[in-house]
């Protein structure tokens, strides 16, 4: 089908990113799965062949800033449009840590996959973005990001003192608001989604939510209708505090 529209998914190959490629993917998206390693993508981009698919590989290391720039000749090598960016890839180190121990080094390294990967990506795949229709782009936030939520005291959430996530993740919904002011006057959309807790091999599988379910709310959002919110942070039930 010529007029597939076309997604790309960054940690598209496992988790959530996986979960998410393969609904959009039944919605009749070409899905391209962004991910580091070329063996691991293509197992996964086989798999959502295998179920009928069209799946492809795009060998894309956020942190580095000549593999996106060449991630993106690769893709314009093939398509001149992108009508859906999902920036999903993340990471999380020393979790467990009081603010005052945590690792400066280790911080920074949280922020240049969670932070500084997606503004790279993102401003690297706009000329795509710009050509489609009416792109859409998600960036997978956290609740640990709404400053709202973190400090209320009523809030189970509250009891979390985790610095370098968390703070990356409000730094990300900030990175929302100001990609969704340029965008404005346009057809392109750019929101911020909540997955929840989720059981992936980024926790050690220990969050009480699906990748089914928690999928939910970033496909939402790469599929809004035209009449859909622009610069907002969501979960699955609707609006979230920043």
């Amino acid at each position: 089908m010529t007029n597939r529209k076309t997604a790309l998914i960054t940690g598209g190959n496992k988790g959530i990113g996986f979960e998410v490629a393969r609904n959009l993917a039944s919605k009749d998206y070409s899905v391209w799965l962004g991910c580091r390693d070329a063996a691991r993508g293509e197992q996964a981009a086989s798999e959502l062949r295998g179920m009928g698919f069209d799946a492809h590989v795009l060998v894309i290391d956020v942190n580095d800033p000549l593999s996106v720039v060449s991630a993106a000749a690769l893709y314009g090598e093939q398509k001149s449009t992108l009508d859906v960016l999902v920036n999903n890839a993340g990471i999380i180190i020393d979790y467990d840590q009081e603010p005052s121990e945590e690792n400066v080094d280790s911080i920074r390294a949280v922020y240049e996959t969670n932070v500084f990967g997606p503004i790279r990506v993102t401003q690297a795949f706009v000329p795509f973005l710009r050509r489609a229709p009416a792109a859409r782009i998600v960036m997978t936030s956290s609740s640990v990001g709404s400053n709202s939520i973190m400090s209320d005291k009523n809030h189970p959430f509250y009891a979390i003192k985790e610095l370098g996530y968390s703070t990356s993740k409000a730094a990300l919904n900030a990175v929302v608001i100001a990609f969704s002011k340029e965008f404005a006057d346009t057809p392109i959309k750019v929101n911020a989604g909540d997955p929840g807790y989720t059981a992936t091999d980024f926790n050690n599988y220990s969050g009480p939510r699906s990748v089914e379910q928690a999928a939910t709310v970033l496909v939402k959002l790469a599929t809004l209708d035209a009449d859909g919110p622009n610069g907002g942070f969501f979960n699955e039930d609707g609006v979230r505090p920043w």
